[in-house]
Order: structure tokens, then sequence, then C-alpha cells
């Protein structure tokens, strides 16, 4: 097996109680690291480090964020500096915005997708960076989706905020790469979460088709020809957030089983 090199890392996994957050905090958990997990159930939050901790016997200790709050964040990463007190990698990750249609959308919609998707990732980055630098080194990973490579068309907000995200990180990575700070993004493609299940059920509906035959047809429309586990997604997104990686800065690598035409 290869070794990351994340044994007695600090790593901060932000939005992780469950889903693909989850499944990268365990991976980091798996290879040795510290990792601190965020969610906004107590409940859920606690019961996710107690299982990740038990399979791994790393240290995971959970702490309630909700990461579209400011105050929230800086209450995140006062912890981090208190019980750390420095940073390895940090896993920008926020759940998905909601559907909006475009012409019946209220302007609070695109003040919360604003704030759940591109101020969390800035405000985070931002608190990451000096905890790095003092460390002398770190690893950013954003995690995205596909459709800032090719937008998907009942995920407007998604389309647009997440765009910013990677503009934001593509930027950051030429301006930190000198301090050994690599900054990537990882863009999810058909994976198997609570969220496609809901965006699945919502396309069978409005297209008067059965689920199942709706998710078979999107499935033959992915060249691997099915829907990628969130373990498989793990896998390809920590080798970046890892200290096995010592060149690759500034990248959006899509793990989607081929669907993005786009180059």
């Amino acid at each position: 097996m290869m070794d990351l090199k994340l044994k007695d890392k600090k790593v901060l996994v932000l939005a992780s109680s469950r889903g693909i957050g989850r499944e990268i905090a365990n991976k980091y958990a798996q290879e040795g690291a510290s990792v601190i997990i965020t969610g906004r159930n107590e409940d859920v939050l606690k019961k996710t480090a107690d299982e990740i901790s038990e399979q791994t016997g790393s240290e995971v200790i959970p702490f309630v964020t909700d990461v579209s709050k400011k105050e929230d964040i800086n209450r995140l990463f006062a912890f981090v500096k208190e019980h750390f007190g420095v940073l390895d990698v940090l896993v920008s990750n926020a759940g998905g915005p909601p559907i909006i249609d475009f012409e019946t959308s209220d302007e609070a919609d695109w003040y919360d997708a604003f704030e759940l998707t591109l101020m969390s990732s800035v405000r985070a980055i931002k608190a990451a960076i000096p905890l790095m630098k003092e460390n002398g080194q770190g690893r950013i990973l954003y995690v995205a989706s596909t459709s800032i490579k090719e937008p998907i068309s009942e995920l407007l907000l998604s389309n647009i905020f997440r765009s910013g995200v990677q503009a934001l990180c593509k930027s950051l990575a030429s301006d930190y790469a000198k301090n050994q700070i690599l900054i990537n993004i990882v863009g999810l493609g058909k994976i198997d979460t609570d969220r496609l299940r809901s965006i699945d059920k919502r396309n069978a509906a409005l297209n008067q088709v059965e689920l199942a035959d709706w998710q078979n047809s999107v499935q033959e429309s992915i060249p691997v020809g099915r829907y990628g586990t969130p373990g498989e997604f793990a896998e390809a997104a920590v080798f970046l957030g890892s200290y096995r990686n010592t060149y690759i800065t500034g990248q959006t690598l899509l793990i989607d089983g081929g669907l993005v035409k786009a180059y």
C-alpha cells in the first residue's frame, strides 16, 4: 500500500459528518492522521467521530460548525489553533446549494448560496494559510463538482459559486507555492450520495419515468457504466491532499468515470 505520508498530520475536513466529507475524513484517519470533522448536527457528528476513530484507531474530534456562518468558522479555527497548534491539511467542503428556478428565485437564495459555497471556502482558506505558513508546509483540497467544467442545467447556484472557488484556488496556488502550500480542486461526478439520489428522484418525477429507469439511463451515459462510490472519490482526492503529492498544485481533477467531455 502506498504511504501517503499522513501519519500524525493534523487535518481539518469541513462538512464531514456524512457523505463525501465523511469518506474523506475516514481516509485521512486510515492513513494515521489526527482529524477534526465538522457538521451542524451534534448527535450525527459525534456518532461519525466515534465510528471512524473506532475503525481506524486515529484521533477524530467532532466540532459543531455551520460552514456558512462566519462566526462558526472563527470558532472552529480558534479550536484548531488551540488543539493542534498547526494545520497540515484543510479539506474545504460544503453541502451543495439548492436547486432553484432562475426566473422565480429570490435574492435570498443567491446570498445563502454565496455564503455556503463561496464564502465558506474563502474564510476557511484565509484562516488556514497562516497556520500552514507557520508550519512551513500545507495541503488544501477543495471539493467541488463537475459543474466547474461543464454546467449542470438544474444546479445553477452550484455552477456559479463553485466556479468562483475554483478560480480562488487556482489563483492562490501560485501565490503560496513558495510556502510549500499545495492547493488543488477535486470535482465530484455522479457519485452515489444522498444528494445524487435526491436529484435523481426529482428528475425522474419531472420526466415522468420510474426512478430505476432514470438511474439506468444516467449510468449508461457514464463511460465507466455506473455511479462512483464515495470511497472511490476519497481514494483519489486524498492523494492530492497528501504529502505523497509534492509537485501538483493549482489543478482540477474530475472524479467522474469519464462523464464530462470538456478538456
